[in-house]
């Protein structure tokens, strides 16, 4: 049988977003999970035409939920052509009765846990119109097929070593889709890190760890980086910002090879914070944090959300001048965003604040999809719009780089440079994230 493994994408700026491609693990997961006589291929839309016209028997779609209507208009176009659709990933466990309709089968939660039994009743002519996985053992997932990837100037060395987040942020849906906080034995790890079938050498020296907190246990973490030091690659990940405040584990870290780390920093605003239920945040201690880990020479990236509840246009646009303040070296902004299967959405629901005639395409981190508390939804998009342009002016993007020539590693300093220039010449371009507003329109 023949297999398309399909990871949906609709481009979310206005000349598209291709060339910072990282792969999602799903599909590469997916395929090594499937055994031969199966033929398995992977493709990801960001970087990739789908092929409409595959001789695959069945195709798979996994898909966030701002990308659902691009996934049910492909369904629609595989199902006419006689093809066998199945959808998984986050919208699809959060939207199961929307999404059915477009698919001759879902599944819901961890597909790994699931995949075999779809596969044998393909087999058998016995397709299933649902599939519930669980939470799937950590243990024995074999190396993702790297293989499968397209050979593009990307970072395709994900790795997952941890699954899930003990703690339960208000926008997050990690909790419910990935239940509990689950590692991988340190040895599979070390052998997909060990991969070495790529083209580039950045290829085989980045690590990507497509973990949601990394270094949650504390005796596992630091059990996997000295295992690290003798391979001398380059890490990076999201982890939480209390790791600052443990200096045998910065010390792993630096020996290991660790050049970034992702802070969901969320809000300078103690309201804003109360509302993600971020109270592991503290706008005071951040500086420090950032402070430690460039001790260590490592960077630091930076999640900022704009649209709580005590947010307003003038403290959103202040948050470029705070984000530099506090040292961070690449900054991540988006638009709060009400996913289903949060508490956030059920809380704006209850509200009545969920805007129900914009559709799922506004779902994506970079629209505005509810009613704000102290804004018009367009006055937060232009919020938004104006810090992502100063965040990224070429003031504010030298001024980073060149601090971080003072205290990053040279690994670090390297993808500091490259993303800040790479976000500077969108905007520098004006090719800023979509309005999905104007989209529709046209």
């Amino acid at each position: 049988m023949k297999i398309d493994i399909v990871t949906v994408y609709i481009p979310r700026y206005k000349e598209g977003h291709e060339f910072d491609f990282v792969p999602s693990i799903t599909a590469i997961h997916l395929a090594a999970l499937t055994p031969a006589p199966h033929r398995v291929r992977v493709i990801y839309q960001q970087v990739q035409p789908v092929d409409l016209d595959t001789d695959a028997e069945v195709v798979a779609l996994s898909f966030f939920t701002g990308f659902a209507p691009e996934a049910f208009r492909l369904a629609a176009e595989f199902r006419k052509r006689g093809k066998i659709v199945i959808a998984g990933g986050p919208h699809a466990t959060f939207c199961p009765d929307g999404t059915r309709e477009h698919f001759d089968a879902i599944v819901t939660g961890e597909a790994e846990s699931v995949w075999s039994q779809v596969l044998l009743d393909l087999e058998k002519g016995e397709l299933k119109p649902a599939y519930s996985g669980g939470a799937s053992p950590m243990a024995g997932i074999p190396t993702p097929r790297y293989d499968l990837l397209p050979p593009s100037f990307v970072v395709p060395r994900v790795v997952q070593a941890t699954r899930g987040c003990p703690f339960a942020c208000s926008f997050c849906s990690v909790p419910a889709l990935n239940p509990g906080y689950r590692m991988r034995p340190v040895a599979e790890v070390l052998r997909d890190i060990r991969y070495e079938g790529f083209r580039h050498w950045w290829q085989r020296k980045v690590v990507w760890f497509w973990d949601d907190n990394l270094t949650i246990d504390r005796v596992y973490i630091k059990e996997l980086l000295t295992a690290m030091v003798p391979l001398k690659r380059w890490w990076l990940t999201q982890a939480s910002m209390d790791i600052s405040g443990d200096p045998a584990l910065l010390h792993f870290m630096r020996r290991s090879g660790c050049i970034g780390i992702f802070f969901g920093i969320e809000s300078f605003g103690d309201k804003s914070l109360e509302d993600a239920n971020k109270r592991q945040n503290r706008v005071a201690h951040y500086k420090v944090a950032v402070d430690a880990l460039h001790k260590k020479g490592i960077c630091v990236m930076a999640g900022i959300i704009a649209g709580f509840d005590g947010d307003t246009p003038e403290s959103i646009r202040d948050m470029a001048r705070q984000l530099h303040g506090i040292g961070v070296d690449v900054p991540f902004l988006s638009i709060l965003t009400p996913y289903q299967g949060t508490p956030l959405y059920e809380r704006l629901k209850s509200e009545g604040r969920i805007i129900d005639e914009r559709g799922w395409e506004f779902y994506n981190g970079y629209n505005v999809a509810f009613y704000p508390k102290r804004m018009s939804p367009q006055e937060l998009l232009n919020a938004h719009r104006a810090l992502w342009k100063e965040a990224f002016s070429f003031k504010y993007v030298i001024l980073r780089t060149s601090r971080a020539l003072t205290y990053l590693r040279w690994g670090a300093f390297l993808m500091c440079a490259c993303m800040n220039l790479f976000y500077g010449l969108k905007a520098w371009r004006g090719n800023t994230p979509v309005d999905m507003s104007d989209s529709l329109r046209r």
